[in-house]
């Protein structure tokens, strides 16, 4: 039988029960893959990329010896989600201009004017 991947999308955050070799996702019940901002909706720098992926190191070991069930890569991507809402909050995360689709999804950018 083969094995199942599990998956969980956010609008912003991807999370796979597998791991990439070649550029395919294997699935693998023993690891978690995250995908960044698939849709490229943010400008990221190296150090706001660095964040996300140490807070998503913490929550996969705070939750380590747990299935990595549906229920599970859902808590996490929202964490992740909130991790990313903050960034942009703070300044240290902007909207990509020149996204497909420019949305504002996790609220209006924060300008000297709005403040």
């Amino acid at each position: 039988m083969a094995e199942t991947l599990l998956k969980s999308t956010t609008r912003h955050v991807r999370l796979f029960t597998a791991r990439v070799e070649n550029g395919d996702l294997i699935p693998d019940p023993s690891q978690l893959t995250l995908d960044l901002d698939p849709d490229n909706e943010f400008r990221w720098s190296d150090d706001t990329i660095e964040i996300v992926q140490q807070r998503f190191r913490e929550l996969v070991k705070s939750h380590d010896g747990q299935a990595l069930n549906d229920y599970n890569l859902r808590r996490i991507g929202t964490e992740l989600e909130g991790c990313i809402r903050a960034l942009l909050q703070a300044g240290k995360l902007s909207y990509n201009p020149d996204c497909r689709v420019l949305n504002y999804s996790m609220g209006l950018p924060r300008t000297p004017e709005l403040l």
